[in-house]
């Protein structure tokens, strides 16, 4: 089950936090709780994607593109992710999730989040590729930050999300069947 009590306390607790620029680093902070764990007593992958949730949606809100997607009536979606697990994390260790959007192109904005452990080792780091969607579909970016009253030009991709996005370019859609 989704974990809306978690989510609320999230948006709550940061409520008063300072504005963030669209690509400030929003951190925040969680601890793994028993139902977060898979059957080798570790954060299951699958809660890891959704307690990074829990650091996107309180970023979007420190930005100010919550308010413009409600004004809007706009969706936030997902359109891709990679991720790359290196440490465990057991029940009721405490993590600091980083949040921050990297860069945009004419249809996505990329977003890098990354789990961290109390002794400061990183557990976990994943890309989003994202979408803002309207009643016609996607929404560009561009016209998000015009909405956001804000400059439309994207830090430069880093290199290894440049090679990301070429790489996903070159993935069939609809994967073949077998």
């Amino acid at each position: 089950m989704y974990p809306f009590v978690r989510m609320a306390w999230q948006l709550w607790r940061h409520r008063n936090d300072p504005a963030l620029p669209l690509t400030g680093c929003h951190v925040s902070r969680h601890i793994c709780m028993p139902w977060d764990l898979d059957i080798w007593m570790e954060l299951n992958n699958g809660r890891a994607l959704t307690l990074y949730d829990l650091g996107r949606i309180p970023l979007a809100q420190r930005t100010g593109l919550v308010a413009t997607l409600r004004r809007k009536r706009w969706g936030l979606t997902m359109a891709g992710a990679s991720v790359r697990y290196r440490r465990r994390v057991r029940v009721f260790d405490r993590v600091e999730i980083r949040s921050r959007a990297a860069c945009w192109d004419d249809r996505f904005v990329y977003i890098e989040q990354s789990m961290w452990n109390s002794r400061g080792d990183c557990t976990s780091h994943v890309l989003y590729r994202s979408a803002v969607t309207g009643p016609g579909g996607i929404v560009p970016p561009a016209q998000v930050m015009q909405e956001m009253g804000l400059d439309a030009a994207s830090p430069p991709a880093p290199d290894w999300i440049a090679a990301w996005i070429a790489a996903e370019a070159q993935r069939p859609w609809p994967p073949m069947q077998e």
